[in-house]
Formats: structure tokens, C-alpha cells, sequence
């Protein structure tokens, strides 16, 4: 059994659902995409927690171009392909009570881009890993394009233009380090073993900093999102910030970092001060918010770009922090996200100012809302706890001051959800919300799901954490030891 199973599956449920009218779409969209889900969960069983690629797939693609279809899972990659899994088939349940048209278009968007990003999380060619860059971005454009709400064509053409632009400075990246390669390949081990000068580093750093930033996004590459995670439909939303931004996280530990160490090393000040400035910016920003789906994006931000600041700290901690914050953020935004989705269909706004009293009308909505915003503001014994720890843990070891201002985005994010949660849940009842309804089966699937995870994991945070453990550890000492080895000569 390979990981091609994994990629080949939701391209072939896109051709099929292309070809299915009305609501059949979606019901034929959602088991297709927990047939993925059962599957993945099979690779995750017979999956052995230590440094080796597994399930590996390598086809002769074009040989003459050094290009194979060369794909697998090890410890990096085993929970951004687990999170995109677990994600789709909840993202596509939340759409069951809207109505689209063309659903049989939105829902084979979904599970192709779906395709793209799976094969991004496993690709180990170059070339390969590319292509998937760019399958993954084309999807999510249409959705956003088609199915937005005002403004949708402006603010979507910014997103495309910026994330279009970013993916052209990794490809000049991945195209020169091609040419430096003896036997002319883009295998990522390749990469890896090429002996650059730190001139050359600081080069091919910067050309994947910038794609990779933007898709996190780190300030002041950030520009686009805010506005894109609004006009998008709830769905795409939810794909966006759930497990497209874990793209350039991804990218970070997997391609940026081990491909350039020196000279990430002499750099090493710059993506950190830069993470902790955007978390600090848009937590500020946040305060200002009355669109409830606005003040998440700019959450997101933050807590995005704490993720960012324990990568470039680079210590096993911090990387292992990123990689389970990667499924604790994508679980939790996608729960707040859906939470501002009921809100907005039931009530025709998102404006925190309108709102309030809804916990008396709903209980059971006001304390699965309220598990997710205490996994936000990582409270312990939820999942966002651990995460966040190991993350603040690795920048102090890095710097204290630095640490200092990261560990704003907990502060700061108490203060803003906690009064969130209580200008739309608490106090008396208006004309407008008096007539919430309690959540419906499907809603309470979703949020029963998403509520149970943050529970799990803020208890048994084990249970993910060995799954990278060897696979970080080896990974962080091979760069640390490049860089002590250039450092002496």
C-alpha cells in the first residue's frame, strides 16, 4: 500500500461528483471524503513512529528532466495529511444547510483541491511538490471567486495575485537548486546534500520565505487574508485557514530551513522578530473587530504566527510544538469558523454589537462555542495548551525578550474571545437573537467532533507528539549539525 491511494482517491471522487446533479452532490462529497478519511486512517495504523519515509511511491515521471513522481509519509508529514483528512469531511458536512449553485462544481473544488493538498504534505520532488502548490491554489480561487459574498472578484483576485506571485520566487528556488544538483534532480535529499555558499543560501531563503509567508501568513505578508477569510463562503474559509496556511508551515520545516541552514542561521532574527510583530499587530487589530468572522482571521494571525516564530527559533521543542499546534489551530478555527457560519445563516449578521443573550436560547450551542474558545485561548487540559507551551518554550530558549512578546498572542487572545463569547452569549436576549435555534444534528456532529478533539488532545497530547518525535529530532540535529560544521570552517 502507497500514499498514492491517499492522492488518487479524491481526485477520482472530484471526476465522479463533477457528474452528479442537485444535493446528491454533496452526500456523494462527504462519503467520498470519509472514505479518505477511513483510509488515511489505516496508513496511520500501520504507520511506524520513527525517522524512515514510509509508503513511499516512485514513478519515473519525465526522467529525461530529473522529474519522478516521488511521495511518502514520515514523522513531518503524517499530521498535516492526518488534519487534511479529518478536516474535508467535516467542512463539507457544515455546507448542508446552505444551497449553492452548481453544487456538483463546489463540492468536486473541494475534494480536487483536497488532492492538491495532499500531495503538497507528501511530495519529496521539488517539481512534484510545485505542481501540488499550485493544484491546491487554483480550487480554493473559484470557490472564493464564484460562491463569495461582496467584493468576492476584487479581494479574491488580491489573494491569487499575492499567493501566484509568492509560488514564482519558490519555483526560480527549486529550479536553480535543480541545476546544482550532479545528477540533475529535484529529490529533495538532493537538495539537502548540496554544498552552497552562504551568498547562495541567503537567496534561495529568501525566494522560499516569501512563498511560504504568505501562505501562513506572516506579517507583513498578511494583507490579503483578513479580507479573503470574510468574502469567502464558509467552506472555503474553513479550507483556507484550517489546512492551506499549514502549506507554509509545512514548507518551512520541510523545504526552506533544511535546503538553506547556514544561512538561515546568520538570518536567523529576521522571520522571528517578523512573526512576533504580526502576532502583536493583529491581536491589536482583533480588539477593533465587530464582524465576528474578521476578529478570527486576525486570531488566526496571531496564533499563526506563533507557530512561525517556534520554527525559526529551531529547536526540537519549537518544531514539535509546530507540528501539533498545525492540528490544534486547523481544529479550532475551523470550530470558530463554523461557529460565526450558524450565527450569520441564522441571523443574517456577524456584528458582535447585535448580538447577545443566545446562550439563554441555546444552550447547548453556547457551551460547545464556549469549549472552542477556551481551546483558543489554550487553557490547560485543552488541546491549544500543549501546543503553545512547547512553542513559547523554544523562543525563550532562543531569547527571553523575544518569548516576552510572543506570549502576548495568549494574553491578548484571552481578552478579545473571552469578550467575544460574552458580547454574543451573555446578557439578555434582543429581537434579533431571540429567535436563535438550538444546533441541529448535523451542527452538533461537527461541533461534537471538533469539542471531543480538543478534549483528547489537551489530555492524551501524547498521542500525536510521538508520531514526529524521532522524525523532528533527526531532522533538527542534521541542520544543526551542517551549521555548526560551516561555522568552523
Amino acid at each position: 500500500m502507497t500514499v498514492s491511494l491517499l492522492l488518487l482517491l479524491p481526485v477520482l471522487a472530484a471526476l465522479v461528483v463533477l457528474f452528479i446533479k442537485g444535493n446528491a452532490a454533496k452526500n456523494a462529497a462527504l462519503a467520498f471524503a470519509l472514505a479518505e478519511l477511513v483510509l488515511a486512517v489505516v496508513f496511520l495504523i500501520q504507520f511506524v513512529p520513527d525517522a524512515s519515509t514510509q509508503f513511499a511511491v516512485d514513478y519515473r515521471w519525465i526522467p529525461k528532466l530529473g522529474i519522478y513522481f516521488t511521495a511518502g509519509i514520515d514523522g513531518i508529514n503524517i499530521i498535516p495529511v492526518m488534519l487534511t483528512a479529518l478536516l474535508v469531511p467535516l467542512i463539507i458536512l457544515t455546507t448542508f444547510k446552505h444551497t449553492y449553485s452548481n453544487p456538483s462544481a463546489f463540492y468536486a473544488l473541494i475534494l480536487f483541491m483536497q488532492a492538491g493538498l495532499l500531495l503538497v504534505f507528501t511530495a519529496l520532488d521539488g517539481f512534484l511538490f510545485y505542481i501540488g502548490w499550485e493544484v491546491a491554489l487554483i480550487p480554493i480561487y473559484f470557490i472564493c471567486g464564484l460562491w463569495g459574498g461582496e467584493s468576492r472578484i476584487k479581494v479574491t483576485l488580491k489573494f491569487f495575485i499575492y499567493t501566484f506571485a509568492g509560488s514564482l520566487f519558490m519555483l526560480l528556488a527549486i529550479i536553480y537548486l535543480y541545476l546544482q544538483t550532479p545528477n540533475k534532480t529535484f529529490d529533495i535529499h538532493e537538495f539537502y546534500n548540496l554544498k552552497l555558499d552562504e551568498h547562495t543560501q541567503a537567496y534561495i531563503l529568501a525566494a522560499f520565505f516569501i512563498a511560504f509567508a504568505i501562505k501562513m501568513p506572516v506579517f507583513p505578508f498578511h494583507t490579503w487574508q483578513p479580507d479573503t477569510y470574510t468574502v469567502a463562503p464558509s467552506a472555503g474559509t474553513m479550507m483556507l485557514s484550517g489546512i492551506m496556511l499549514k502549506m507554509g508551515i509545512y514548507g518551512a520545516i520541510r523545504w526552506m530551513i533544511p535546503v538553506a541552514p547556514v544561512s538561515f542561521y546568520l538570518w536567523q532574527n529576521l522571520p522571528l522578530i517578523l512573526a512576533v510583530v504580526g502576532i502583536v499587530y493583529a491581536s491589536i487589530i482583533a480588539f477593533r473587530q465587530d464582524d465576528g468572522k474578521r476578529l478570527t482571521a486576525y486570531a488566526s494571525i496571531g496564533h499563526v504566527g506563533l507557530i512561525a516564530a517556534g520554527i525559526f527559533s529551531w529547536t526540537i521543542e519549537g518544531v514539535q510544538g509546530a507540528e501539533i499546534q498545525m492540528l490544534n489551530h486547523g481544529i479550532e478555527v475551523v470550530g470558530l469558523f463554523f461557529v460565526w457560519d450558524i450565527i450569520s445563516r441564522q441571523l443574517g449578521t456577524r456584528s458582535i454589537s447585535q448580538l447577545g443573550g443566545i446562550a439563554k436560547v441555546a444552550p447547548q450551542f453556547a457551551v460547545l462555542f464556549l469549549i472552542v474558545v477556551l481551546a483558543t485561548v489554550a487553557l490547560p487540559l485543552t488541546n491549544g495548551f500543549i501546543g503553545e507551551f512547547l512553542l513559547l518554550n523554544s523562543v525563550y530558549q532562543y531569547n527571553i525578550w523575544i518569548a516576552a512578546a510572543a506570549g502576548l498572542t495568549i494574553i491578548l487572545g484571552a481578552v478579545y474571545m473571552l469578550r467575544m463569547y460574552k458580547g454574543v452569549m451573555q446578557g439578555e436576549t434582543n429581537r434579533l437573537t431571540a429567535t436563535f435555534t438550538d444546533v441541529t444534528a448535523s451542527e452538533k456532529v461537527v461541533l461534537g467532533v471538533i469539542c471531543a478533539l480538543i478534549i483528547f488532545l489537551g489530555v492524551y497530547p501524547q498521542a500525536v507528539l510521538h508520531l514526529s518525535e524521532a522524525a523532528v529530532t533527526n531532522l533538527v540535529t542534521s541542520v544543526n549539525e551542517k551549521i555548526t560544521m560551516a561555522l568552523k570552517k
